[in-house]
Order: C-alpha cells, then sequence, then structure tokens
C-alpha cells in the first residue's frame, strides 16, 4: 500500500489497483487526453528500485490530477480521497458531535456524520448560527492547532477530499481544533457580509481576535478609538477603522526561514491583501520589512522532503519530520526574476493563500463574485438540530503590546516595468511545468500593477 500525506499528515492508505480504477474511472469520465499517464502495470515482481520508482510517478500522477482543476475539482476524484481516508482510520459512520471554534474562543456544537465532507461541516456551523446561505461561500473551516497562550497556528484550510471529523480526531491530539474564520482576501467583500447581523458579528469577533493575538499593528491612539467603539457597541464603525490598520485581513504565519535577502534568514509571513509580507531578521539582528505582490509571482511550487526512516540513531522512531518549502520566481526588476524559498511546516497553507488570493483577483477580474449559493443537498444526509447559535460578543481589548519593535521598510517602490519579452528563468533548479503552480494573474500584469 502507499500512503498519501496531506501536510505531512497521514491521509489514507491505497492500493496501486484502487488508483489504477480511479484512474479508469477518470479517463472514462474526462477523456485519456485529460487524464494524465498512470504507471504501467508490470509482470513480474518489482525490484526495490523498481518500487520506488513506482512509488515516484504515483506521486506525481496524483499531484497531476489535484492541480488539474477539472479533474482536481471532480467528485470522482474527491470522493476517492474522503472514501480512503475514512477507510484508513478505520471510523465508522456514526452519527457524532463535532465542536467548531469561532475566533473568540467560542464553541459550536454541531451534529453530524463522520462521513460529512468539508462543505457539509461547513452548512451545519452556518445552519447553528443563523448565517444565510448567500454568505456561507465567505467563510471556510481551518484546521488549527492552539499554541500555549491561546493563539492559533495555521495548518491548512480544510479541503473538499477530507472529512473534518476524521481529519481532527486521527491526529489524536487535543491541541488540533477546527475553526471557523472569513476565507476571502479583499476588505470591500466585508460590506456584504456586514449586511446580515450573523455576519457581521463573525467579522468583529474574528477582528477583536487577531488585534489581541498581534496580528493587525494598532498605535495607542488607535487602540484608545477601538476601546471606545467597542465600549459604545459600534461593531460597523469598529471593523471600518480596523479596515485602515497595518495587516488588517491578513493571515499571520509562525516564524521560519528564509533565504531572502540571504539564506538561513528568520522571517514571519503574513499573506494578505494580494502579497506575502516578510518581516526579516538579519544576521545582524536588524528586521526589515518588505512584501511580495502575488501579481508579480510567475509560479510557485510546494516540496517535501522525508528523511529516511532508519535516520541517525538517537532520532526517536517514526517521528521522522517532514521538511516542507514554499518557493516562488519573483520579478524583482524588469527581466529579472528570482527564486524566493520559505522553509515552513506551514509551505502548503501558504500554497493554498497564494492560489486563493489567485483565484479571487480572476474572479474580480472577469467581473464575477464570491457570493456562493451552496447546493442543498438532495438527499437530506444532514440532521440538523434546529437550536440556533447566537455569536457572543468578544471581550474589550488588552492593551497592545509596547515591546514590539518598529519596523525598517526593506526597499523603496520598486522602479516600474513592462513584462513583455522577459525570458523564462533558468536557474539551476528549474522544474518540469507539472511541478509548479502557473500564476494566471502574472500573465495580465502591465506597468500600473507595479
Amino acid at each position: 500500500a502507499y500512503n498519501i500525506h496531506v501536510n505531512g499528515v497521514l491521509h489514507c492508505r491505497v492500493r496501486y489497483s484502487q488508483l489504477l480504477g480511479l484512474h479508469e474511472q477518470l479517463r472514462k469520465e474526462y477523456g485519456a487526453n485529460v487524464v494524465p499517464a498512470f504507471p504501467p502495470k508490470k509482470i513480474f515482481t518489482l525490484t526495490p528500485a523498481e518500487v520506488e520508482q513506482r512509488r515516484e510517478q504515483l506521486e506525481k500522477y496524483m499531484q497531476a490530477v489535484r492541480q488539474d482543476p477539472t479533474l482536481g475539482g471532480s467528485e470522482t476524484f474527491n470522493s476517492f480521497l474522503r472514501k480512503a481516508q475514512q477507510e484508513t482510520q478505520q471510523i465508522p459512520t456514526e452519527e457524532v458531535v463535532l465542536e467548531v471554534l469561532l475566533s473568540n474562543g467560542q464553541k459550536i456544537k454541531v451534529t453530524i456524520l463522520t462521513s460529512d465532507q468539508t462543505e457539509d461541516v461547513l452548512e451545519a456551523v452556518a445552519s447553528k448560527l443563523d448565517l444565510p446561505d448567500d454568505l456561507v461561500g465567505y467563510f471556510s473551516l481551518f484546521l488549527v492547532r492552539e499554541t500555549k497562550d491561546g493563539a492559533f497556528s495555521f495548518v491548512r484550510k480544510l479541503q473538499e477530499f477530507e472529512l473534518p471529523y476524521v481529519s481532527v480526531t486521527s491526529l489524536h491530539n487535543p491541541e488540533f481544533r477546527i475553526i471557523l474564520r472569513k476565507s476571502y482576501w479583499d476588505s470591500a467583500y466585508d460590506d456584504d457580509v456586514m449586511e446580515h447581523r450573523v455576519g457581521l458579528n463573525l467579522l468583529y469577533a474574528q477582528t477583536v481576535s487577531d488585534i489581541e493575538h498581534g496580528w493587525i499593528l494598532v498605535n495607542k491612539e488607535q487602540h484608545r478609538q477601538l476601546k471606545s467603539l467597542q465600549e459604545k457597541v459600534s461593531k460597523k464603525e469598529f471593523i471600518r477603522l480596523a479596515q485602515t490598520l497595518k495587516y488588517y485581513g491578513y493571515l499571520k504565519f509562525d516564524p521560519c526561514v528564509t533565504d531572502f535577502p540571504e539564506k538561513g534568514c528568520h522571517v514571519v509571513v503574513s499573506a494578505g491583501n494580494n502579497e506575502l509580507n516578510f518581516q526579516v531578521r538579519l544576521p545582524n539582528e536588524q528586521i526589515k520589512e518588505g512584501s511580495f505582490k502575488v501579481t508579480r509571482m510567475r509560479c510557485w511550487r510546494v516540496t517535501s522532503s522525508v528523511p529516511m526512516s532508519n535516520g541517525p540513531s538517537g532520532s526517536s522512531p517514526g517521528k521522522s519530520e517532514v521538511k516542507l518549502e514554499l518557493a516562488f520566481e519573483y520579478l524583482m526588476s524588469k527581466d529579472r526574476l528570482q527564486w524566493v524559498t520559505i522553509t515552513s511546516p506551514q509551505a502548503i497553507m501558504l500554497s493554498i493563500c497564494l492560489q486563493s488570493m489567485v483565484d479571487e483577483l480572476m474572479v474580480k477580474k472577469s467581473g464575477g463574485s464570491i457570493r456562493k449559493m451552496f447546493r442543498r443537498r438532495v438527499n437530506g444526509a444532514l440532521r440538523r438540530s434546529d437550536s440556533q447559535q447566537a455569536v457572543k460578543s468578544p471581550p474589550l481589548l488588552d492593551s497592545p503590546d509596547a515591546s514590539r519593535e518598529p519596523m525598517a521598510k526593506l526597499s523603496s517602490k520598486l522602479t516600474s516595468v513592462s513584462l513583455r519579452g522577459i525570458s523564462h528563468s533558468s536557474s539551476a533548479n528549474d522544474v518540469g511545468a507539472n511541478d509548479f503552480h502557473g500564476n494566471y494573474a502574472f500573465e495580465g500584469i502591465g506597468d500600473e500593477d507595479l
């Protein structure tokens, strides 16, 4: 059997024959010219080298299918992974109570089936909170790890190919929780959410929480104004003021390592406003800050390396650490593309953020909307209690951390460039086209974007 990992965590175990069955089903539905090539059957027993070669080919196959918008979003592919996840973790289908957190620490308990997929669970939470159908698409469920200080470290956004109950319980660790947060980047969409009482309360609770955790930066005067609006319970005005603050709407990641501007620099990365923001600690202990715009990334890729399990003696057995890297190719200046690498256990979450920023930009460009009407399940598999649960207001803000040091700007505005005639970089670590996410938002870049 082959282990399939998501974010370095075992998702399911599958046999070659099961994957072949999936491949044949995809070919039948989408045609042989759409589905990637599948590693061929062999008549004789495989040698160890051939076994490893087949594993690599299957890994490439699964990644290629997942990255294809049609195949990766198909019910055939996603239901295959959900079923395999449930079978691997040996969790029978039954009714359970799942606890989902809100940003203010409030717990929402929903009655679901262990086999309910991410969208089902999101709907159940929305129904419990009385969040209207047309606002459900503005929110997502995230798998987080609670840190000692009560803050959260983001593991990933729960995907359509997994069962949230199985994902969280199979980790066997109470620090892992599921949290409901907004899942869009452009704060203009806040207006849609604030039209409804529950949407407004959810957004308000998240904003208060992000300020308290130091994700949104506030000075003393802004803090005083926010506190006064909070005392008056002026939630809309509170959010309007927060929207003007630095890092509003950003997701902050755990400290990690980057090779920019030089190898081995410690960095805190935040994602928001169509950019990755870097706060880099240079070798001379100076802190510098700069941003990488998503429209200037030609592509990016996530790579993982798993050390061999028979590692050096002294390493605890079964605790092989998966090393994840996100690398993106960035337009530093006219005609100059450079790879920037972030080494972080949250690399996949960073990649998901980049992809969703690009998707949102493309939807906006085409005049679309992220208002997503959820399809009600026809088979009525979701049984819910009718009791609605209200979103409580968070407590008043704590004072901002005065010890936070001011940031020095990394660079002044980069020179305006035009993208015509950029040569693709031919750096030694360049990889085949299937290994990275091409960025459609990059194609339309013009001088005004820079």
